[in-house]
């Protein structure tokens, strides 16, 4: 196919591709996508080889969120039943990050709902990140706690972290349908702060949400321009209790084309599948490793995930191998850069801060319980942070 071609040649050079490239691969039909993902991964395999990078979330602070992002179960006057606490005490978040640590990861995102952190809790997360720093050598920490005021990024990469997180969701033209609390440019001009204090920058998106494939295009060429380290890919998780319940828009294909779509247009960046791949994917998870070189372990903000030894034996299965602390993520071009202050979340939803089939042959039952949305397959997490049972990873 001439279009993949074209797009390998030019994620190799590191070129932009056209946005009628990039339409082009998500408008491909479900007999080509093992194609899609075979010239998506010589990028993947080019700037990052077979490795994995695990990352692992714990959630702060649960709940309680004053604004109304319509995809997520913390939001303003939330009726999803999922944990509710407030902020955890360093030895408690350090705790909890053992357990991901222990599993094989490499970073752990301390995330807060929220708008935004007050000053007194940055200081409260600059702990923690000192508790977590001292009990594990070498740990990436990247922090995810919404919309940024001056200077408390500055504190942050003072405090000892590594990155900050925030997300733009999806695209500057939909945005005010998904929010209205706060705005596309005010989750931007985080980025920014982010980028400027010398924090490795991680933005992403949510797919799912309703959204048109030029939306999609929209706002990866937006974070392409942004240039973060990290781009996380969330697939919205339909939690009962949210304005977006009902969105079962997504296919195993769909998601594949989509995460295609990404590495082609940021190939020399960390791709994670975060939110909702065991959700959306399911049994198609290993083919999206071709694809990402970074996924989250273990449970997500508010819902659970795959159980982390799962996860470590997809990877080993699909022939891949963990990334190991001492090994640099990034291509070299860009953790120099990074290096220099020029600067990666997980669950569709944590507030401002941080989650039909085209053309299978499928017969009988078979067919009907694919076009079904799976919503056995979302599950409230009621262990790790914020409870006294152990977490899955």
């Amino acid at each position: 196919m001439d279009l993949l071609n074209t797009l390998v040649d030019k994620g190799l050079r590191r070129e932009l591709p056209t946005r009628e490239e990039a339409l082009a691969v998500l408008a491909t039909s479900d007999d080509d996508v093992l194609d899609v993902v075979a010239a998506a991964g010589k990028v993947r395999r080019h700037w990052f080889g077979r490795r994995v990078k695990l990352n692992y979330l714990v959630n702060l602070k649960s709940g309680l969120c004053p604004e109304d992002c319509s995809y997520c179960s913390q939001r303003l006057g939330s009726s999803t039943g999922i944990l509710k606490y407030s902020w955890l005490k360093p030895d408690e978040a350090s705790k909890a990050a053992a357990a991901g640590l222990a599993g094989g990861a490499k970073r752990v995102c301390l995330v807060a709902s929220g708008r935004g952190p007050t000053d007194r809790d940055v200081d409260r997360v600059a702990g923690t990140i000192k508790a977590i720093k001292e009990q594990n050598e070498g740990v990436e920490v990247c922090a995810c706690l919404g919309l940024l005021s001056d200077g408390q990024a500055e504190r942050l990469r003072e405090a000892g972290a590594d990155a900050y997180n925030h997300n733009l969701n999806t695209s500057e033209g939909t945005y005010g349908d998904i929010t209205t609390t706060h705005t596309y440019a005010d989750r931007v001009d985080t980025v920014n702060k982010a980028h400027a204090a010398g924090l490795s920058a991680c933005s992403g998106l949510i797919a799912g949400m309703g959204e048109t494939d030029e939306d999609l295009v929209d706002v990866v060429f937006s974070l392409r321009e942004l240039d973060p380290d990290s781009v996380p890919v969330n697939f919205l998780i339909p939690v009962e209790g949210t304005p977006l319940a009902k969105e079962w828009n997504l296919t195993p294909q769909r998601c594949l084309r989509i995460l295609a779509m990404v590495r082609f247009v940021c190939p020399d960046v960390e791709v994670r599948i975060a939110g909702g791949r065991e959700v959306h994917l399911r049994t198609m998870q290993p083919l999206a490793l071709h694809l990402a070189n970074s996924i989250f372990l273990g449970d997500y903000l508010t819902t659970e995930g795959q159980a982390g030894q799962a996860d470590l034996e997809m990877i080993a299965d699909a022939g891949f191998v963990i990334e190991g602390a001492d090994e640099v993520t990034l291509p070299q071009h860009r953790s120099e850069v990074a290096a220099g202050g020029c600067g990666s979340h997980a669950e569709a939803g944590c507030g401002s801060g941080c989650g039909g089939h085209d053309g299978a042959d499928l017969c009988g039952t078979a067919a009907a319980a694919a076009n079904e949305p799976r919503t056995d397959l979302v599950a409230v997490r009621r262990r790790g942070a914020g409870t006294d049972l152990a977490p899955n990873a």
